[in-house]
């Protein structure tokens, strides 16, 4: 066994000697007590540790653990914290078995359930336990006001498309869409008037037949006499809106006028407006003329039984574009995140992920990588941005390091790195921003005194290619930065995948804190688009579609597509339409979210899921289909 080499390396060996373990048994024939030594150390125990020549001291263990925690608690760098999170993991207190609750009050029962009882519920299930809940006449009396109160906010959450989650879940387990529509549920039981509500997507992770349920509690705050103003781009909240107002016409710097304003009819009528035109049928998202036909390879998850899946087994078709839906809380999440890309990337990349609760998966062996394209931020701090993450930024400083002048200074491109020293602002170690730590409030960034947030000192910015140096090529746009390097090949091709999945308007050095969710995902998306591919890569995005127009999704649609043409999958969790409709197979869960769900509804093309009468997603997916055949036919006629 090679345990390397260095000062750990031999005080490993030095312990085994002392304490009279072996190194080379398998970690489940050691000892115990070798296993406690190793794991949390040799309190109390002193061994001979030798070093060199004529070196030796007495020395207590640490252990791994406690190094561990040590480590941890010590670290003040993000990074290492989610490094050192891979080895904890969560388990329920042993004396009160994750209850959190003394004896005394986990033994009060109302109904015959404690309060522990109580809180494991669904909303939907608390709602029908309190309805069947027998109490004698005088509690009844005496909790009447109580019941009412709790039967009211729970009605709420219902409305809002949350009956699926259980009272005692987590709040850093909620989506940003689920901690929304909890908050306002809160203010449906408040009853306020004249207040102003302002809400920013509401309807993300939202199922189609829920989004009813959404629309009527907003309608029924402006009914009590407020204001309610909704950034969506939902097709049926736009439609239900009493008032539409449509920026455009581009985004970014071509973006920011007022384009149409008035009812959706108004603004279904207006020419200007490309939000009227999908809204009024002038523009859609097509259907595909022709699906892609699966093939012999497959993966194969057998027995899925985590969280409220009921020991599912769910064939994916390798080399087409895949749609996972149902209703939210139906177990998608469970299946894709928890279940199948942890054990992939186990098998593939030899991650420390354990999948949850399954029997096996089956094929594997026809894929060699895969890429899990989420939300999260490409970056926490200012210093990463679109340019460094793509790595356009190499072959972008590469050509600054060869124009005339930057070769008489000598320099190198790492002279236009603003992560090592030499070319960049040292005031401020090449943020441009300083940090100012405001204690008990969120920390705010200022730009630096010394280069004005520029992040290079003046000697670097000396050098300029077309015109232009390092910060001001960093503030170009996309669409700007392609004319810029029109004749560069390998800077082109990563400009041309951002501006392909919609993203011409962002800035190259735009930092990644200042990006959406939507936005984030993109980037890696044209990360990804930029590589070389195998043509054996499982891609997954789990609602790709969130925050996006019609038109950026009929964009991102063309770039998935030209993934799948290339041999890779792309599997998507979505609850869109018009992504449903144009994928090539169709994996339904539900009927219902949480313990009604977590069943295998229907698989095949959204043509055959649209059929099965136990769906939800089938009723709209029905729908959707049907229009476009009738549009597509009267294009044909009017052709």
């Amino acid at each position: 066994m090679n345990r390397g080499e260095g000062w750990t390396a031999d005080l490993v060996d030095q312990l085994a000697a002392a304490f009279k373990f072996d190194l080379d048994t398998p970690w489940d024939k050691l000892p115990k007590q070798a296993r406690d030594l190793i794991l949390y150390g040799s309190e109390g125990k002193e061994f001979t540790m030798k070093w060199g020549e004529g070196h030796r001291w007495r020395m207590e263990w640490e252990g791994l653990v406690n190094k561990l925690m040590r480590s941890f608690k010590s670290t003040a760098s993000e990074s290492m914290r989610q490094y050192y999170m891979k080895f904890f993991s969560d388990k329920p207190c042993p004396t009160c078995g994750g209850a959190r609750l003394r004896p005394e009050s986990r033994a009060v029962k109302v109904g015959g359930k404690t309060l522990v009882e109580l809180a494991s519920l669904t909303i939907q299930d608390a709602v029908e336990f309190l309805g069947a809940m027998g109490i004698s006449a005088t509690d009844a009396k005496i909790a009447a006001e109580l019941l009412k109160e709790i039967r009211s906010r729970l009605g709420f959450l219902q409305n809002v498309g949350l009956a699926y989650l259980t009272l005692d879940r987590s709040a850093s387990t909620l989506s940003g869409g689920e901690s929304q529509r909890i908050r306002l549920a809160s203010q449906m039981g408040s009853e306020l008037t004249g207040v102003i509500y302002i809400l920013d997507e509401p309807s993300i992770g939202l199922h189609q037949r829920d989004n009813g349920r959404l629309l009527a509690t907003l309608k029924r705050l402006r009914d009590l006499g407020n204001t309610v103003i909704v950034v969506e781009h939902d097709e049926e909240t736009m439609e239900d809106a009493d008032w539409l107002v449509d920026f455009g016409p581009g985004a970014g710097e071509l973006g920011g006028q007022i384009v149409a304003s008035g009812t959706p009819k108004q603004v279904m009528a207006n020419e200007q407006s490309l939000t009227g035109g999908y809204l009024s049928g002038r523009e859609e998202i097509e259907v595909p003329e022709a699906r892609r036909k699966p093939g012999k390879s497959k993966l194969v998850i057998e027995g899925a039984k985590a969280n409220n899946l009921k020991n599912v087994t769910v064939e994916i078709p390798l080399g087409v574009f895949v749609a996972v839906t149902g209703v939210s809380g139906a177990g998608k999440s469970t299946l894709v995140n928890e279940i199948l890309f942890p054990a992939l990337t186990r098998a593939l990349h030899q991650s420390r992920d354990v999948p949850a609760a399954h029997k096996v998966i089956r094929g594997i062996e026809h894929l060699d990588k895969v890429i899990d394209i989420d939300q999260r931020p490409i970056g926490r701090t200012p210093r990463s941005n679109p340019s460094t993450y793509t790595k356009v930024f190499d072959p972008i400083r590469e050509c600054l390091a060869q124009t005339q002048e930057a070769r008489t200074y000598g320099y190198t491109p790492g002279r236009f790195s603003f992560n090592v020293k030499g070319g960049r602002c040292e005031a401020c170690e090449g943020d441009g921003l300083k940090q100012v730590e405001m204690h008990f409030l969120a920390d705010v960034y200022v730009p630096c005194e010394v280069c004005g947030g520029k992040r290079f000192n003046d000697a670097t910015l000396r050098v300029r290619y077309k015109g232009k140096n390092v910060a001001e090529i960093l503030e170009l746009s996309v669409r700007e930065a392609m004319q810029h390097f029109a004749v560069h090949r390998d800077i082109m091709r990563v400009l041309t995948t951002l501006d392909d999945v919609g993203l011409s308007y962002i800035r190259l050095g735009q930092s990644s804190p200042t990006l959406s969710g939507g936005e984030a995902q993109r980037i890696k998306l044209a990360r990804e688009l930029a590589k070389v591919g195998t043509g054996r890569t499982l891609y997954i995005l789990d609602e790709p579609t969130t925050g996006l127009h019609f038109d950026d999704i009929k964009k991102l649609l063309k770039v998935l597509s030209r993934l799948v043409d290339a041999g890779n999958t792309v599997l998507v969790i979505e609850h869109n339409l018009d992504v449903i409709k144009s994928a090539d197979w169709v994996i339904d869960l539900g009927p219902e979210g949480g313990a009604a769900g977590g069943e295998l509804l229907a698989t095949g093309t959204p043509e055959e899921v649209a059929e099965v009468s136990r769906s939800h997603t089938a009723k709209y997916l029905k729908h959707v289909l049907e229009k476009s055949r009738r549009m597509r036919i009267g294009r044909r006629v009017a052709g």
